[in-house]
């Protein structure tokens, strides 16, 4: 069936809403909109979904929602009555229509039969993670779109044991929502009803006490001085309430909010795009911070499973971490109080992404601590727990992104916004009663470690067309691609879509070891390294570099020169 086709069945079909039917007639007139909209379904994934807000099959909408969850009810029931029984737990963010979305699942899973567990009002995203497996359920959803903009919503889906559903899960979920070819035999379950019949519970106080206690359990050192001045933004999302709390009754009495950006706000008025990442989402906290000359800034996403900061200087200027550099100070910071206390075990392992850096791997080896690697992704991170658990091989103590991602411990599966913001406040509330910043703990670890610099280039492309450029460009660089950057020789390289690695100096070639993914690292002589993949979630291509030198200014131009080759080569593609 064409889009136009498609169209006009969401436009004469009774079953959809008056509002959706005209919002449908408002384009009538604009085929590029009408094609956008209907010339795909919105893709389900290993992400679940995620798209922009609106009518149509390529958009997120409740008539979307209910056929992703009717596809996961189908999918559970397939387990059986126990599975049915056992349940799903769901959560939602800030942002527009997040808690009818949320409803909409918890009705139409009740209609099939499974127990939802919803949570009463927003909720970070970590916390639904160890809802799941606090409560046992078969599954979890949480409604977000995380740090997209405003006109995003989303979908994410979790298995049993906490972590978002893997590829295989991802397809078998697919097929079921491809094999609904009518909306209109989507079940669906009043409310009232499904509460009465105890197939939709509410949960709300009683969890949020047992999550905060355990993260609490996380800290390190009591000797911190913890009238440290900080400043924190939830960019107007789910972070307000859990982060102050932790920080709160963790002692923390000088922590500020931006006052802006304090509630729940779902067109992110103030920021535009939620992503602390960007060093833009922290023009309200800079300014609050030099007013009240705070020593620390820290910023996390609307479903506050991120983590960014800021750090003052000596010169009272605010100095902004990235996720590489953050995540070496918090295993500095976890690995070295874990030896002092005698609570680091010994076959301790951390986590991190193949696309993130090496220098957390580097910190981590000085105190015997394994660095294990995985695709992108904290389903990938937080499932080596319990690979660790059933080989009695290692421990986890710590999983990092260089998306301003991280966890510790392993009661939450994905990574945790709370958590970090609570281990990294101490962190920097600890090396203050030493006399010392942040910013002087990372120069002394490039010092002993190295200086590691890193640079992250999304080119973005939208729409089909750029959906195919994308796949040319990586079809064109598995053919051709750069074998020197400056005087360094490649010396390896990986294609993660075909699990192989090849060594160029030995000339053989050997599995990757790791799942297949559209990916591709090249390793260069003098420890420099990058790395190319499309997003999963958003339309664009990535590229992740990596340089290392002896000093600043040699490790900064070797990123230079590495930055003009790879982007050259990939824009002449198209």
């Amino acid at each position: 069936m064409t889009y136009m086709k498609k169209y006009e069945e969401w436009l004469n079909n009774e079953y959809f809403d008056e509002k959706t039917r005209e919002e449908l007639r408002s384009i009538a007139e604009d085929p590029k909109e009408i094609q956008d909209r209907f010339y795909m379904d919105l893709e389900f994934g290993t992400a679940g979904l995620r798209g922009k807000l609106g009518a149509g099959l390529n958009r997120m909408n409740i008539y979307i929602i209910s056929r992703a969850t009717q596809g996961l009810a189908d999918y559970i029931k397939g387990y059986g009555k126990e599975y049915m029984d056992r349940g799903v737990a769901i959560a939602y963010d800030c942002r527009h229509f997040s808690e009818e979305f949320a409803a909409t699942a918890a009705q139409v899973l009740a209609a099939n039969g499974i127990k939802a567990y919803l949570f009463e009002q927003l909720r970070p995203t970590p916390e639904l993670s160890y809802a799941v497996r606090r409560l046992h359920t078969a599954s979890g959803i949480v409604v977000t779109a995380s740090h997209n903009p405003r006109e995003y919503n989303g979908y994410k889906v979790y298995w049993e044991d906490g972590a978002q559903i893997l590829s295989s899960i991802a397809t078998d979920i697919t097929k079921k929502i491809q094999s609904i070819s009518d909306f209109s035999a989507i079940k669906l379950m009043d409310m009232s009803e499904a509460k009465e019949k105890g197939l939709i519970v509410m949960l709300g106080k009683a969890m949020d006490d047992e999550y905060f206690e355990k993260v609490k359990g996380l800290a390190i050192r009591e000797d911190i001085d913890k009238d440290i001045k900080i400043v924190y933004t939830p960019l107007n999302g789910t972070g307000n309430v859990p982060v102050r709390r932790v920080l709160k009754e963790r002692g923390f009495t000088n922590i500020i909010v931006v006052p802006e950006q304090e509630n729940p706000d779902p067109d992110f008025t103030t920021v535009g795009y939620p992503n602390p990442e960007d060093v833009k989402a922290f023009k309200y906290a800079q300014a609050l911070g030099k007013k009240e000359e705070a020593e620390l800034l820290i910023a996390t996403d609307p479903d506050c499973d991120r983590l960014a900061i800021m750090v003052r200087d000596k010169d009272g200027e605010y100095v902004a971490f990235n996720g590489n550099q953050t995540g070496a100070i918090l295993i500095k910071y976890v690995v070295e109080g874990m030896k002092e206390k005698g609570t680091l075990p010994k076959n301790a392992a951390i986590v991190k992404s193949i696309v993130t850096g090496d220098l957390g791997k580097a910190i981590a080896k000085k105190y015997g601590v394994e660095t294990f690697e995985v695709l992108t992704g904290f389903k990938n991170i937080c499932g080596k727990i319990p690979d660790f658990k059933r080989d009695n091989s290692n421990e986890f103590i710590f999983g990092y992104e260089e998306s301003i991602g991280y966890v510790a411990g392993t009661f939450v599966r994905d990574k945790d916004g709370v958590i970090s913001s609570m281990l990294l406040c101490e962190a920097a509330a600890y090396y203050k009663s030493q006399g010392k910043t942040l910013i002087d703990i990372l120069n002394e670890i490039y010092e002993e470690f190295g200086y590691y610099r890193e640079n992250l280039i999304s080119i973005v492309l939208e729409g089909i067309e750029g959906q195919k450029r994308i796949s040319r460009m990586m079809e064109e660089y598995r053919k051709e691609n750069p074998k020197t950057l400056g005087t360094a020789k490649l010396v390896k390289y990986i294609d993660y879509e075909i699990e192989k690695s090849y060594d160029i100096t030995l000339g053989t070639e050997q599995s990757s070891g790791i799942p297949v993914s559209n990916v591709l690292k090249f390793y260069f002589e003098d420890e420099s390294w990058y790395a190319v993949r499309p997003s999963g979630t958003e339309p664009k291509i990535k590229i992740y570099m990596y340089s290392k030198g002896k000093t600043l200014e040699i490790a900064e131009k070797k990123l230079v020169e590495m930055k003009e080759i790879i982007i050259g080569k990939l824009q002449s593609t198209k």
